[in-house]
């Protein structure tokens, strides 16, 4: 092993990571290029992401690619961008394939063309059964927007009686989310040097350690990800109790007070 390389067999690897992909538009900006540009590398950047997480251990990736907000950018934008989810949705089935990779979407996909909603279809239908990295894209995602529409399916089966008020519960609301069929991020990482969740996952964040780098995505490579790995093993995850180091004074003063 070289002098400077990380034995990753010694981290703790968190299960599922999600990441605000963030920075496409000033990293082309930065070379004199268009922002498509950008989102292009950006997407060649996802690919060895999820060939780097899988690697390492992660189980779970999950993706802001486009929220419900960036259809206000310009239309010329928003249209390449959408051209090339679709390109990516296409190569995707090959690639997923060969990587036995599951693939989800997740967001609202009613108003997304009729052509990217088969394309959804056929690519998730295509990797259901595959058994490595779960790989989530959130595409004309908003949190907000998926705990309204999480609140209608829940009104709509109480009203027609599937679902009685009194057993309404976290579990039970977790079911109605889009990502019901995961666990919770144990790590999330947005790139660009932006520290803000952008309507991302805000429900299913309530216990994730965040990480924040200057990296703007299209530079994010697997040195990136295990320096948020290595971030993740420095935090102590306590999911509302008290540190061991803590539990263990409470417990002296206890005695000491008896």
């Amino acid at each position: 092993m070289a002098k400077n390389e990380i034995d990753i067999s010694k981290l703790n690897i968190p299960n599922h990571v999600a990441i605000i992909l963030d920075g496409n538009g000033r990293w082309a900006k930065k070379r004199m290029m268009p922002r498509n540009y950008g989102h292009s590398k950006g997407a060649k950047v996802v690919e060895k992401t999820c060939e780097d997480a899988y690697n390492i251990g992660i189980n779970y990736l999950t993706v802001y690619a486009f929220s419900t907000e960036n259809w206000k950018r310009p239309q010329s934008e928003v249209d390449a961008l959408m051209k090339l989810l679709s390109n990516y949705l296409t190569d995707s089935i090959e690639r997923s394939t060969k990587n036995n990779m599951r693939v989800r979407i997740i967001g609202d996909k009613t108003d997304l063309s009729a052509e990217l909603q088969a394309k959804i279809e056929e690519l998730e239908n295509a990797t259901k059964n595959n058994t490595g990295l779960n790989f989530t894209i959130a595409l004309n995602y908003g949190s907000r927007d998926e705990m309204i529409r999480a609140m209608r399916k829940m009104a709509s089966d109480i009203k027609n009686d599937s679902l009685q008020e009194k057993d309404i519960s976290e579990e039970v609301f977790k079911g109605y989310l889009d990502t019901n069929e995961m666990p919770d991020p144990d790590l999330l990482i947005r790139t660009s040097g932006e520290e803000r969740l952008s309507n991302f996952l805000l429900w299913q964040l309530a216990y994730t350690e965040f990480y924040f780098t200057d990296c703007l995505w299209p530079d994010f490579n697997k040195d990136e990800l295990i320096k948020a790995v290595l971030a993740y093993n420095n935090r102590e995850r306590r999911f509302g109790k008290i540190s061991p180091s803590n539990q263990e004074e409470h417990n002296v003063n206890k005695k000491t007070n008896e």
